[in-house]
């Protein structure tokens, strides 16, 4: 439960219809499997306890008094377990039949949750038996197990010592149908939503199932726990699968396929969705009766998937349509930008690198949108002091082969005149030696821009920015900046991308050259002619500050919660030390480097984290970094314990 990690599981149990003192064993040995697991949470099928399938035999006095009995098993065998279990009966109220979940935590009945609604089409005909929770609105209590009971149907379990973690039910039905009642529970602050169903099978279902789960748990920004009936249940008319899934705010997280034995388990990041809810702020919010239970903290034993590229699909078709999404809309808003200032020309800095060769190829598309030819883009190099032979080759190769104009201007008499104005011996390699450069060659392209009438495209990327790893009024500088929300590990695949499926021969080899070049700013003389300044030398490898900028700005996770998952999810990859020490420098520069954040140019958002100070990231350029630094410096591999 540390971090907000909160294990769950659903179960679905073997039953025999209408024998309740082997479904309480079957759903017993549920229980245990999940406790041994680790789960906070645990689901089982509606009317678990006697079988979905029993027909007429619900209206027999035998059988409710049966699962009572069994219920009162269960309960026993909670003592002692800080285990949320949720188990589905018939229980009958003031004279009527409820489809209902029983809630028992700890040995003791928390509540009941009646269905609400109660289907009776096609194959199901529960309305022959059950009546609507509705009808138990204002009903406050019942006798149930010797135990004076909450009966609600809209209700929240609320951990008291873990806030986040709060749990509401619903059954089946109330999940297929419009405005169920998670939209309530989650709008009354319950963060995961346990479905106890019996769903059976039909060809082409599990795959609408499949969405409904999905839906269900992004569009309430909730956990989903769904539980479905399986083996032993009635075959007279139907077949039930145990499909069960658990879901997270719209993707699912463990799944069993149907027929495939009926237990999923995951963890559930309550804080997340919290913390989601939060900044999405647009929900409205629904006081519910709140039921409260009490659970100790613990360690979590990570299973679930923790992307080590957050910002790139894994599969080669989501990764293929998630380039062409980006590349469209970084070359609409150029285009955009492009028809709105009546701009005729484009300038780019083309340093023989990925990013500018990203704006390149993008300015080549935002020309083809408007109707003018390649040959209304300059791509500009401006060799100085570190550019290498082969940087300033591709650089050519690329501009040539994409049909655009190349023109070369060498900055290096200007920069040493500079030098010699401002008293600087041109020797020593510090921090004006560097910007010096980047800022000469923004002022070319600027002023090579004004000669047109042309705009000045930006190449700097979102990495860069979230690192501050750009010259003040240097590369940080531009009239439209096509890649600023564009992480450096996207920009490769980018490049890649559109090397494979859209470059001539030529540009292909260009691109290919280019993707094989250490990512420096070359702002240092070159050693035998090779790259003498390699960037993630320097300030840490682009794989691990974009998950931690992921994780940390789109997620609002911790510091202390951002290495756990980097440790889980680099393991083998990077040790602990090395994470550490990288994510301390991520940290520390994100809030020194804010000031250059705070007076970007405009360019298009492309993803789920931006830093433009117009909408993507408002943050103080003074503010302070101090408890962050903090909370990350308890996982200091280094410290003694």
């Amino acid at each position: 439960m540390k971090d907000g990690f909160v294990k769950v599981a659903a179960f679905s149990p073997e039953v025999r219809v209408a024998d309740c003192s082997f479904n309480a064993a079957r759903i017993c040995d549920g229980i245990n499997k999940a406790f041994e697991d680790g789960c906070k949470v645990v689901v089982f099928p509606e009317l678990s306890v006697c079988g979905y399938t029993a027909g007429d035999l619900f209206l027999q006095s035998t059988l409710t008094d049966s699962v009572e009995k069994a219920v009162e098993t269960i309960k026993d065998h909670c003592v002692g377990r800080q285990i949320f279990v949720a188990v589905g009966a018939p229980v009958a109220i003031a004279g009527k039949l409820y489809n209902c979940a029983i809630a028992i935590y700890d040995g003791k009945i928390l509540g009941i949750v009646p269905k609400r609604n109660v289907p009776s089409y096609a194959e199901f005909y529960e309305g022959r038996y059950f009546e609507s929770g509705e009808k138990l609105d204002n009903v406050d209590k019942t006798v149930y197990c010797g135990d004076e009971v909450d009966v609600c149907s809209k209700a929240v379990f609320r951990c008291r010592n873990m806030r986040d973690f709060c749990i509401g039910i619903e059954i089946c039905e109330d999940m297929w149908i419009a405005g169920g009642p998670a939209d309530t529970l989650c709008a009354a602050g319950a963060t995961i939503i346990c479905n106890l169903s019996a769903s059976d099978e039909t060809v082409g279902k599990d795959d609408y199932r499949r969405l409904l789960v999905k839906s269900a748990s992004g569009k309430c920004n909730c956990g989903y726990v769904y539980c479905d009936c399986g083996d032993g249940e009635s075959s007279t008319d139907l077949v039930f699968s145990a499909h069960d899934m658990i879901a997270e705010n719209g993707t699912i997280l463990a799944e069993s396929e149907p027929f495939a034995g009926g237990y999923a388990v995951s963890e559930i990041d309550v804080a997340k969705l919290v913390s989601e809810r939060i900044r999405q702020n647009t929900a409205p919010s629904e006081p519910l009766r709140e039921i409260y239970f009490d659970c100790v903290k613990s360690e979590t034993r990570l299973t679930r998937k923790v992307d080590k590229t957050p910002f790139v699909p894994s599969g080669e078709n989501d990764r293929s349509a998630r380039c062409d999404r980006v590349f469209e809309i970084q070359a609409r808003g150029l285009a955009k930008r492009m028809r709105h200032t009546n701009c005729k020309h484009l300038v780019i800095g083309l340093s023989g690198g990925l990013d500018s060769a990203l704006a390149l190829l993008v300015a080549c598309r935002a020309v083809e949108i408007v109707g003018l030819e390649r040959s209304n883009i300059t791509a500009l190099t401006m060799p100085c002091f570190g550019t290498t032979k082969r940087t300033r080759s591709n650089a050519e190769k690329l501009a040539r082969a994409l049909g655009t104009k190349f023109a070369k201007v060498d900055i290096s008499k200007t920069v040493k005149r500079h030098f010699a104005d401002i008293g600087h011996d041109g020797v020593t390699g510090d921090v004006a030696f560097e910007n010096a450069q980047a800022r000469e060659r923004t002022q070319v392209l600027m002023d090579f821009a004004n000669m047109s009438g042309g705009l000045v495209v930006g190449t700097g990327d979102l990495s860069e920015l979230a690192l501050g790893w750009a010259t003040y009024n240097g590369d940080h500088m531009s009239m439209y900046g096509v890649n600023g929300s564009v992480p450096k590990t996207l920009v490769r695949h980018l490049v890649r991308y559109y090397a494979e499926n859209y470059a001539n021969l030529k540009a292909k080899r260009a691109l290919e050259d280019i993707l094989d070049t250490p990512v420096s700013p070359e702002l240092i003389p070159a050693k035998d002619g090779e790259i003498a300044q390699k960037t993630e030398e320097i300030v840490g490898p682009y794989e691990l500050h974009d998950f931690f900028l992921y994780n940390i700005v789109r997620w609002g996770f911790s510091p202390s919660k951002t290495f756990r998952l980097a440790k889980y999810a680099f393991d083998g990859d990077f040790d602990d030390a090395t994470i550490y020490k990288w994510l301390k420098t991520f940290v520390s520069r994100f809030f020194a480097q804010q000031f250059k954040r705070s007076c970007l140019p405009d360019g298009p958002k492309v993803g789920s984290v931006d830093l433009s100070p117009r909408g993507g990231w408002r943050m103080p350029s003074d503010a302070c970094k101090d408890e962050w630094i903090r909370d990350l410096e308890i996982c200091d591999p280094s410290a003694k314990r």
